[in-house]
């Protein structure tokens, strides 16, 4: 190959190079600023293929779309002094790209570092103004939506970002209040069973009253009829055994000493000293209880 040849292939080499680094090419989801010798002398470069001087010209990029950062669990105090773990997040993005870079240098680290902290400001100040009630159910999103509007106006002008949401994932109770609640729920529980037992001991103690109650009535009026009917049954006996006597008087006694006799002699072990003359045993030697001469 001639000199000249080396030369012209040289040179195109050249012209190639130049042309290469003084193009630069923006994607359409990021906006750039360019630089020259470190001084900002534009921003905003929007999407597109665009020109620079080469070595001495400087390019940063930076991502225009929503970026969604979770922030560190947080514990805030209610209005009540209660404390609560809150797990939220923050969904932003760049509005005002020369803004950004002169507050952050274009490192997107810190510009979320100090978003945390802006965020984690309003979060205990909105906190600390509500009861426990409120910020768990009642007004989160009324919460929310002041939160926003409060921080975007503020990093709007600071940082160039716009925040178009934060929102909380999860709020807990610390782990030594949550025992606490738990303990005195259970105390509260154990109360309100003692005083279930208790009123059901009185309503059984009640109820065992009325039923010895009724048992003594029952059991009174039921004597009362058996001794009624008993003494109408001796009534009756008495009548009988008049009338029975009466017909044959001989006969009744008679009667009457074959019972005592038996109930007297029922045991063969009992031994009976008594005189045989006695009137007792006058039917022992005469039938018809003749007493003996």
């Amino acid at each position: 190959m001639s000199p000249k040849a080396v030369l012209g292939l040289a040179g195109a080499l050249i012209v190639v190079l130049i042309v290469s680094s003084s193009v630069y090419i923006i994607p359409e989801t990021h906006r750039g600023v360019l630089l020259r010798f470190g001084e900002l002398i534009q921003t905003d470069i929007e999407a597109g293929l665009h020109f620079k001087v080469p070595v001495i010209d400087q390019v940063r990029e930076f991502d225009v779309r929503v970026l969604t950062n979770d922030l560190p669990a947080r514990q805030y105090l209610t209005i009540e002094k209660k404390p609560l773990d809150v797990d939220s997040y923050i969904a932003w993005r760049i509005q005002d790209v020369d803004q950004f870079y002169r507050a952050t240098g274009g490192d997107e680290l810190r510009a979320i570092s100090l978003l945390q902290s802006r965020v984690d400001t309003g979060l205990r100040n909105e906190f600390g103004v509500r009861t426990m009630h409120e910020v768990v159910s009642g007004q989160r999103d009324e919460l929310m939506e002041q939160l926003v509007a409060r921080i975007d106006e503020t990093v709007v002008n600071e940082l160039g970002v716009k925040v178009l949401d934060i929102r909380v994932k999860a709020i807990e109770l610390p782990q030594s209040v949550s025992e606490n609640v738990y303990r005195r729920m259970r105390t509260e529980r154990e109360k309100l069973a003692q005083e279930f037992r208790s009123r059901g001991r009185e309503l059984a103690e009640g109820i065992r009253a009325d039923a010895d109650r009724q048992r003594t009535v029952v059991l009174a009026e039921a004597f009362a009829t058996a001794e009624e009917t008993r003494g109408e049954g001796d009534g009756q006996a008495a009548r009988i055994y008049a009338d029975a006597y009466s017909a044959d008087e001989e006969f009744y006694r008679f009667y009457r000493s074959l019972t005592a006799y038996g109930q007297t002699f029922s045991n063969k072990g009992d031994i009976l000293v008594i005189d045989s003359d006695s009137d007792f045993m006058r039917y022992f030697g005469d039938l018809q209880g003749q007493a003996r001469n």
